[in-house]
């Protein structure tokens, strides 16, 4: 069980969209005292496709960063665990490294290798016995849904960007179970449509839907880069999702194929 500490603090109201907890009230901001938002645009919003955004990232990002790029280290088949000639610290990888790391990971695997290689990455994240303590505090309910969906905005801001819990219908039933992703940080930076499936997409669906017992469904949007989560909803089969027949970011990927109609990752 993890216990976090909370705070309220006193924001003018310039100040509030600078806020990445999902419980803002009255220019007051409620949320784990160690959140800290990351985007570093004045506007306090993405940057426009076709630009990448600038974040500005802290200790809870950097140690989360630092913890999954570590991990899949394990899995690049060249790993880069020295700086200078000195083993690399917690603090030592950045966002564009852990990306690094994913890209290193991808190559010379298909499609269910690499999810694969996601899947052990998460489980090696969590206690023995994480999944089925889940499955008990978190059975596939309403409430379970839109509790998931709340936790997503405040602690995966470093790793998909900015995003807000949305009102989406599941089985003909309105809930607060939808997260709405503005522009994916990790789409946006790898620049590969191949990673947010392979490396993002379909292992998150997965790990939720069958390890945790929670159903999940990611629906990215290639024209913006945003992304809608749907928690409660099953996720179709691969051949029946539209993502299967994406093709590749031909001019932002450094691994894309212009002569193929469809992302080569995408291809077992």
């Amino acid at each position: 069980m993890v216990v976090l500490s909370y705070q309220v603090v006193q924001l003018p109201s310039t100040s509030i969209h600078k806020c990445c907890s999902p419980f803002k009230q009255h220019n007051q901001c409620y949320g784990p005292s160690f959140i800290r938002c990351g985007i570093a645009e004045p506007s306090g919003q993405p940057a426009p496709m076709g630009q990448k955004t600038k974040y500005n990232d802290g200790v809870f990002e950097k140690v989360f960063m630092s913890l999954f790029a570590r991990k899949m280290e394990k899995f690049s088949g060249r790993p880069n665990k020295e700086i200078d000639g000195k083993k690399k610290g917690l603090f030592d990888y950045d966002y564009e490294s852990f990306v690094d790391v994913s890209r290193r990971v991808m190559q010379g695997r298909n499609r269910i290798q690499q999810q694969q290689v996601v899947r052990e990455v998460l489980l090696s994240m969590l206690p023995p016995g994480a999944p089925d303590q889940f499955k008990k505090l978190f059975p596939p309910t309403k409430w379970a849904a839109e509790f998931n969906a709340a936790l997503t905005v405040p602690f995966f801001h470093w790793l998909v960007g900015p995003s807000e819990v949305v009102e989406v219908e599941v089985n003909g039933v309105k809930q607060k179970s939808g997260v709405h992703i503005k522009k994916c940080r990790y789409l946006e930076n790898s620049g590969c449509v191949g990673m947010c499936v392979n490396m993002c997409k379909i292992p998150t669906q997965d790990f939720f839907t069958n390890e945790f017992g929670l159903p999940l469904t990611m629906i990215p949007n290639f024209e913006d880069m945003s992304c809608e989560m749907v928690y409660g909803q099953p996720p179709p089969p691969f051949e029946e999702d539209p993502v299967a027949k994406q093709p590749c970011f031909v001019e932002v990927c450094s691994v894309a194929n212009p002569n193929s109609s469809i992302c080569p990752k995408l291809q077992v």
